[in-house]
Formats: structure tokens, C-alpha cells, sequence
């Protein structure tokens, strides 16, 4: 617990709201399939932690966060909770198109009493205006996740994409299609993935 308070600047207040938040999250796996049972024991680091080192990629200049596919909110409602005290101006909205997880995300929500938007929608059907910073875990290879974050993005946009130890694989993939500017770093949860920050978004001509 101390660890991961000092390593992400995380108060007591905002770390107990994660813990409820696991709680939650372990409650509703006994009727939904929210996170692989094989996790479970692992929550904090396998997924909690996963997605809390994000947050060292957020400024206080980032206004909006757009989490793409939350599914049972990883990385963007970790996010919500440790932004409520680091970045409280950060609005960020979840877009998920399964019913259930919906649920399970309102429900969040409203116990922790974020203030955050939820969609229920397919990406490509979703109209808001262009983020600051899109955010997606495990949801698709990196030339489809570029496809779907294109539409939000200005040319400043930031994308924070976790990736596994086929992320090498995917950049040149995505490079044969997309321009961009990808700085890689270490995961803290993975010795084979890591954290690709994507940057000045393009289509190739």
C-alpha cells in the first residue's frame, strides 16, 4: 500500500476509494465476467496498478480524457479516482458498449461519487468533441486502437496505450498506415510490455 501511495502520489483518502473500487469490482464478478478469474487474487498489480501508472502521463494542462473500451473501468475509472485529487479540473468520459459492464461502471460511479461521463456506445458511433488525452487497455491491436481515436484527436491529442510484449509488432504494423511521433516506456506491472505515448496523430497519404 505504502508503495504504491509514494509512487503515484496517491493520498490514504484516494487509496481507500480504490479499494472499495476493487471491491466492487470482485462483488460483480461473481455474476458478470468482468475481469478473468484468474486475476482475481492479483487485482491490485494485474489491473489496479496496471492502470494507475498512467496518471504519470497526465498534466494539469489536460482538460478532457477519453477512455476508450473501459469494460470494467480499467484504465479510466482508476484514473477517475486518483484524477479526483491530483487533477480535479480532468474531466474524463468511459465509452463501453456492453450493457452489463454499463451497469457495473454507473454503479461505480455513483458509490464513489465521481463526476464522470459514461457512454453506451459503439466508438465508431460516438460524436463529442476532440480530448486532450485518449486512454485504452487491452481492448485491440494498435492499428485498430489509432482507427478508432483518430475522430478525437487534435493535433496535440496524447494517446497512453498499455501494450504487451507484442507492442513492436504492432508500431510497425500502425506505422505502415499512420504517422506519428511514439515515445516507449518501461510498464511497472510487465517486464515485456510497455506504455506507448503517441503523439501528432496522422493518416499516411
Amino acid at each position: 500500500m505504502i508503495d504504491v501511495m509514494k509512487k503515484y502520489n496517491v493520498s490514504r483518502e484516494t487509496y481507500d476509494k480504490l479499494e472499495s473500487y476493487k471491491a466492487l469490482v470482485l462483488e460483480w464478478n461473481n455474476k458478470f465476467n468482468l475481469i478473468s478469474k484468474s486475476t482475481e487474487e492479483n487485482i491490485w498489480e494485474r489491473h489496479i496498478v496496471d492502470s494507475l501508472q498512467l496518471i504519470n502521463f497526465i498534466t494539469k494542462d489536460d482538460s478532457l480524457l477519453l477512455d476508450l473500451g473501459s469494460g470494467a473501468g480499467f484504465p479510466g475509472m482508476v484514473l477517475a479516482i486518483a484524477s479526483q485529487e491530483l487533477f480535479p479540473n480532468l474531466k474524463i468520459s468511459l465509452v463501453e458498449s456492453i450493457g452489463k459492464k454499463i451497469s457495473f461502471l454507473n454503479v461505480v460511479k455513483k458509490e464513489l461519487e465521481l463526476d464522470i461521463n459514461i457512454y453506451q456506445e459503439r466508438i465508431e458511433n460516438l460524436k463529442i468533441a476532440k480530448v486532450d488525452v485518449i486512454t485504452s487497455r487491452a481492448l485491440a491491436s494498435l492499428p485498430k486502437l489509432l482507427e478508432y481515436a483518430k475522430p478525437f484527436c487534435k493535433k496535440q491529442t496524447k494517446l497512453i496505450l498499455p501494450k504487451g510484449e507484442n507492442w513492436a509488432k504492432e508500431d510497425e504494423e500502425a506505422s505502415q498506415k499512420w504517422l506519428y511521433n511514439c515515445e516507449i516506456y518501461d510498464s511497472d506491472t510487465s517486464s515485456v510490455g510497455k506504455i506507448l505515448r503517441i503523439s501528432d496523430l496522422r493518416r499516411k497519404l
